[in-house]
């Protein structure tokens, strides 16, 4: 069989990242089982699987990536229904032999902030949208992830700050990223648009000679949106994305119900 690559949409909320973890449920783990019971693959290893990226526990994706050269045909739909709703293949390209899905031509990744009905303030945009223009092009950031790691030298394509319904959302585009590197750009920009911060410090953030101490946003806000690769055209699955659309809209209206909810009881209590 020739080698396949498979795009993998899922909801990371109950999971504990993507990548396989000792009696942890991780999306790669249920991904595997159901390679398994779709008789496509027994052994990862002899299969050459290999992956785009590992998201953190908490972190969602659209456009994750995995790849391997399957037992049989792979059947998208037969192999969703191994999977559990929170996980559903979206997609799948033939690619060649030798292709490597972690060498990505660009990633796509959206931070959605949800716009503070009880805040005081509300978020300077236009100052937001000045300093990300800072983080444009090749930088060391070694002050977004751990101190220890080796290469912190990237190179961010584009970051776009957008307004939609209530929310502000936050695009990075690269061709790599280091741990974290997304979320703390994002605890940045916030600070720069409630004032904490202003557009020129986050240049010193990026001087090799600076120590800082950022702390990430929340996993649950980030998306990993896609992963693309140079001659690779994913055919995507119709079936597929409207299972897992109604999947997020049955999870969105408990979420809102009890959002709601709460909202109630703060008002309430707030007007006591």
């Amino acid at each position: 069989m020739d080698r396949v690559a498979l795009k993998v949409a899922y909801i990371g909320t109950n999971f504990y990242g993507f990548q396989r973890q000792p009696n942890r449920r991780t999306v790669e783990e249920e991904l595997l089982k159901a390679f398994k019971k779709a008789n496509i693959m027994v052994d990862p290893k002899k299969s050459e699987y290999s992956i785009a990226g590992r998201t953190d526990r908490g972190v969602h994706a659209i456009g994750n990536v995995v790849s391997f050269v399957p037992n049989s045909e792979v059947i998208v739909n037969q192999l969703n229904d191994y999977l559990a709703n929170e996980i559903k293949i979206i997609g799948t390209a033939d690619v060649p032999n030798d292709f490597k899905p972690r060498f990505a031509e660009s990633r796509f990744y959206r931070y959605v902030l949800v716009d503070e009905p009880f805040s005081e303030g509300c978020l300077d945009l236009d100052k937001m949208v000045e300093a990300s223009k800072i983080f444009v092009g090749t930088h060391n950031f070694h002050n977004f992830s751990k101190r220890n790691q080796r290469t912190p030298i990237r190179t961010v394509n584009d970051v776009k700050i957008l307004e939609k319904h209530g929310l502000i959302l936050v695009d990075v585009e690269g061709e790599s990223f280091l741990w974290n590197m997304v979320r703390k750009m994002v605890r940045i920009l916030l600070n720069v648009g409630t004032g904490e911060m202003k557009p020129n410090n986050v240049k010193k953030l990026l001087d090799h000679s600076s120590q800082a101490a950022i702390l990430p946003m929340p996993p649950e806000g980030l998306i990993l949106m896609d992963v693309e690769y140079s001659g690779v055209e994913f055919k995507y699955n119709r079936y597929a994305k409207k299972k897992f659309i109604k999947t997020l809209k049955t999870e969105y209206l408990q979420k809102k119900t009890l959002a709601a909810v709460q909202k109630e009881i703060m008002e309430n209590l707030m007007g006591d």
